[in-house]
């Protein structure tokens, strides 16, 4: 089996910078261990140079074991199924499969005996490298994540599988395949909730040593032994880690948030004492000699201890307020009457009263974005007073019935997968302050406020493409806050947030003034919400007094 040992390391922006500093902990035999913090404090670097993709500034990385990757974006360089599959394969494969296909380009330029004699050692060295024996292994992984033999996909395009079966295929491959220690950056996002259960079955199961990044607070908590939290720190960010398991955490934490402040607290006592004694003791020597040396003493005392410094810092807790504030709407807010969303789900019916919180739940394809979409742009006839918040230009969504809103409702929109062009080149402080349609501009001064209960200030003039995808989707919820919206429509909002951005949402729906939809395949998430409307396989959209997340893919007939 394999481990992973992390002794001092640092790493140092090009702007100076400390992004990690002395970051220490293991990953033992057999160990599933979770990666998480903030968004942006520097999880995704911390894995590049355990890989070795990155060298560290300071400390050391030892490793035991063959290693698997996974990175968060799995196909960017992979233009079809079998370079997907490369990727993630062990080394030696990739460079003999390289070979391969570099002697059969020479071959089809001059087939002579030089070329033949190198296709034959190139083939030669696939098989001592196990190629044969991968795309045995590749078989397996592409019938159990795509449903077709790899003779019958390998060449096939990436771009046409859909991110979830990207991350499914690559996840099979690694977890089937030989490597010991697994690294994988955030495994679980685009995966639908009965690929989730299957990722957590697999890796509970798994004997390979395994460390992730991950934000899904139930995968955390069905599956990782130990969890090491990157802390933000004002010299650095630094490790904590907890030695059981997600149940524990939040209390664990809190108590060594407790404890740090005790010990604080007492040092400061200590400190304020010894400068009360230098002083004294400054004041009598003044017109008693005898005490000089007293004084001098205390003087020492207390540079010692000051050279000793506090006890450890506290680290900078995220403190993610959100304040969505709404407003008083007719009491119906969404009312649709035989909608059929075309080509897409059979007609239904749904009332939605003002204040209500619904989930709205189903496969991947089957129409529930297009769904949120309709009710972004006003629903099917919409009066000025439905004109969604934010300059958004919504794409018009094709259906027969009607959905309508109520008086006083207007939309505010949140789509991870929603370009924005309006925000493309712009600063975070200069999107605050000019302001938009419905949204008042902001004097700079509280537009940095703002930023800053939303963990912004420090990014607020970078441009909003330069940002995190987990701070883009933090700044299209400010947004939403201070536009006026009184329905807000979530398109799987706590995908690429935090664990603690994810919580101020939920605590700020709890507390919004107003109704709220929201398309998840957040577990955790949903459990906050009032009911369900499930889009189901068969083509039908029901209700559900529990969350339901085994619906398949829709089956179209029609």
């Amino acid at each position: 089996m394999g481990h992973i040992d992390l002794n001092g390391v640092g790493f140092t922006l090009p702007d100076g910078r400390v992004l990690l500093d002395d970051i220490s902990f293991r990953v033992g035999d057999g160990a599933k261990v979770a990666l998480i913090g903030a968004n942006g404090s520097g999880k995704t670097t911390l894995l590049k140079i355990i890989a070795g993709e990155l060298g560290s500034h300071a400390g050391a990385v030892t490793r035991d074991g063959g290693l698997g990757v996974m990175r968060q974006f799995v196909a960017r360089e992979a233009a079809d199924v079998r370079d997907l599959l490369l990727s993630v394969a062990p080394p030696r494969v990739r460079a003999a499969a390289q070979a391969v296909d570099d002697a059969e380009l020479v071959m089809m330029d001059r087939d002579d005996e030089p070329a033949q004699l190198a296709y034959a050692a190139a083939l030669v060295e696939w098989a001592d490298a196990g190629g044969y024996d991968a795309e045995v292994l590749w078989d397996v992984c592409t019938t159990a994540a795509l449903g077709v033999p790899f003779e019958r996909c390998r060449w096939r395009d990436v771009a046409t599988l859909s991110g979830g079966e990207q991350k499914r295929l690559v996840l099979e491959a690694l977890l089937r395949g030989p490597d010991e220690v697994l690294l994988l950056d955030e495994p679980d996002n685009f995966l639908d909730v009965p690929a989730k259960r299957w990722l957590e079955e697999r890796l509970r199961e798994s004997p390979k040593t395994v460390l992730y990044v991950s934000h899904d607070r139930e995968l955390l908590a069905r599956t990782a032994t130990r969890i090491v939290t990157v802390e933000l720190g004002s010299a650095g960010n630094t490790a904590w880690v907890h030695p059981g398991g997600f149940a524990g955490y939040h209390e664990a934490r809190r108590e060594r948030f407790a404890r740090f402040e005790e010990m604080r607290r007492r040092w400061d006592e200590e400190h304020a004492k010894l400068k009360d004694l230098v002083q004294m003791y400054k004041q009598k020597a003044a017109y008693n000699s005898d005490m000089a040396g007293r004084y001098q003493a205390a003087q020492t005392r207390l540079r010692k201890f000051e050279d000793a410094g506090p006890p450890q810092a506290i680290p900078r807790e995220q403190d993610v307020r959100m304040r969505l504030r709404g407003g008083r709407t007719g009491k119906r807010a969404v009312v649709c009457e035989n909608l059929e969303l075309t080509g897409l789900m059979r007609p239904f019916d749904l009332e939605v009263w003002y204040g209500e919180r619904i989930a709205v739940l189903g496969s991947n394809g089957s129409g529930k974005s297009h769904f949120l979409r309709l009710l972004a742009a006003g629903g099917s006839d919409p009066e000025p007073e439905h004109r969604p918040v934010g300059d958004v230009t919504i794409e018009p969504v094709a259906h027969t019935g009607t959905a309508r809103l109520g008086a006083r409702v207007r939309p505010g929109w949140f789509a991870q997968t929603h370009d924005h062009p309006e925000l493309m080149g712009r600063t975070l402080l200069s999107i605050l302050h000019r302001g938009d349609g419905q949204r008042a501009g902001l004097p700079r001064e509280e537009a940095s406020r703002v930023l800053d209960r939303y963990e912004l200030a420090r990014a607020g003039d970078q441009t909003f493409e330069s940002l995190s995808g987990g701070q883009q989707a933090r700044l299209q919820i400010l947004l939403l806050e201070l536009s006026g919206a009184t329905l807000l429509l979530l398109d799987e909002p706590t995908d690429n947030l935090d664990l603690v951005s994810a919580e101020a949402l939920q605590d700020g729906l709890a507390a919004f003034e107003g109704t709220v939809l929201a398309v998840t395949h957040d577990r955790w998430f949903a459990r906050d919400f009032d009911r369900y409307v499930v889009f189901g396989a068969d083509g039908s959209v029901y209700e559900s007094p529990e969350p339901v997340w085994d619906e398949g893919r829709v089956t179209r007939t029609r």
